[in-house]
């Protein structure tokens, strides 16, 4: 992170990347003597409640973040010709005029502000891919978004919508769709133990997410070390944290899902006991970065045998499938967010952006049919082998999961090893 000092001293000419945090209330002028280099501008995290009207300057701005500011309104970028990626998190955004994007955008980030709707040019960002709008008040997608054939990635979560719209499910490319905390959400729930958080010993922090902490513990009821996820409560990038549990809570047995083994007793504290998964398991993947956008990255030297591939595949197909039998659409469903051991056993994790359906509604299970198709995809990518018969049946698989036809995709039920 950079200081205004520097900037204001001329100390970052010729920088590609800059990242101010001061409670600024005004955009620094001295932004724009940046303006032949600066690709990268990150002022999140201070009290900005608009931009200059020349911010164009900025010819070669590739990305910008304003999240964690007190913005009533999305500022004009047009003129920006190179942006790809803005970000305005955690704002207080009411108005989204019409036609103030440029259409290089990939990756529109509006999660937790307060918008009712989206302007119909919406529809002319053809190049959109990763669409985060949890935690508004939006009652209705405009039905000019049918024309955003590249997205990939959305988060409706944690709005008022009174309906999926019927066109969302012939998007060709989406793969990982979260819903959950709308008036058009199912809503499930399977009864759990619930234990006292006192009868728990809280020993190390295993990690922690978007939604919440996780910890070592031991539970004198269960009389075994456990993991204990403490959620947050607030609005994530993926939704609510209260319909996580839900979901975690719902998801039954299953050999390739960590088991959850109760509820932390009372609403004051909203907590899940968890199995507690050994550090011999790893993430199979990364999440993606700024260039990948939807897709996931890996070490750089990380390969995968065709051996590995199978058994991951099996393994997640039957766990997808299992949790679309109860009406439960992932929606994560990445590399990042698998745990695979030495002798190839994975875990599916991470509910935060799972939603609900009514289970005959089968076009959810081919949505996130795709995001498994990308999880094939990669991994194929970084197979050594590239022929044989298993290669090559792994690799129609991924063409049939992938297929731009929606209807035409597998079930997970229907995918055969």
């Amino acid at each position: 992170m950079q200081t205004l000092a520097q900037l204001r001293t001329g100390a970052l000419k010729g920088i590609k990347r800059l990242t101010l945090s001061e409670n600024l209330t005004e955009f620094p002028q001295e932004i724009f003597e940046l303006a032949d280099t600066l690709e990268v501008l990150d002022l999140s995290h201070n009290a900005l409640t608009s931009l200059p009207k020349d911010f164009s300057k900025l010819r070669n701005l590739k990305i910008a973040f304003f999240s964690y500011n007190r913005f009533s309104h999305i500022p004009s970028f047009i003129g920006c010709n190179h942006l790809t990626m803005l970000g305005f998190k955690a704002n207080q955004i009411e108005n989204f005029d019409e036609d103030i994007l440029p259409l290089s955008i990939r990756w529109l980030i509006l999660t937790d502000n307060k918008l009712t709707q989206l302007p119909r040019s919406i529809g002319k960002l053809h190049k959109l891919q990763k669409f985060p709008l949890a935690g508004n008040q939006i009652k209705k997608l405009p039905d000019e978004m049918a024309r955003c054939r590249n997205l990939e990635l959305l988060r409706l979560s944690a709005n008022q919508l009174q309906e999926i719209p019927v066109w969302l499910f012939d998007l060709p490319k989406l793969s990982w769709l979260a819903f959950s905390g709308n008036p058009c959400s199912a809503n499930q729930r399977f009864k759990l133990q619930e234990i006292a958080h006192d009868t728990l010993e809280i020993k190390e922090k295993l990690g922690s997410g978007a939604s919440g902490d996780i910890f070592k513990a031991y539970s004198s009821v269960h009389e075994e070390e456990v993991a204990l996820k403490l959620f947050k409560g607030a609005i994530t990038s993926d939704g609510y944290a209260h319909d996580e549990m839900n979901a975690c809570m719902s998801v039954g047995e299953h050999p390739n899902l960590i088991k959850v083994l109760a509820k932390i007793q009372g609403d004051e504290r909203l907590g899940l006991l968890l199995e507690y998964i050994p550090v011999v398991y790893q993430n199979l993947g990364l999440p993606p970065n700024f260039e990948t956008c939807t897709r996931d990255t890996f070490h750089e030297k990380r390969v995968f045998s065709l051996e590995r591939i199978q058994a991951v595949a099996k393994a997640i197909a039957s766990a997808a499938a299992h949790l679309h039998s109860r009406g439960l659409m992932h929606g994560d469903l990445y590399a990042h967010n698998i745990l695979i051991n030495d002798e190839d056993h994975c875990y599916l994790g991470d509910f935060g952006a799972a939603s609900f359906y009514k289970p005959h509604q089968k076009a959810f299970e081919k949505i996130e049919v795709r995001a498994f198709g990308c999880l094939l995809e990669d991994m194929l990518s970084l197979c050594p082998t590239k022929e044989g018969k298993e290669y090559d049946a792994l690799g129609q698989l991924r063409e049939q999961c992938m297929n731009e036809k929606v209807e035409e995709r597998p079930l997970f039920s229907e995918i055969k090893f």
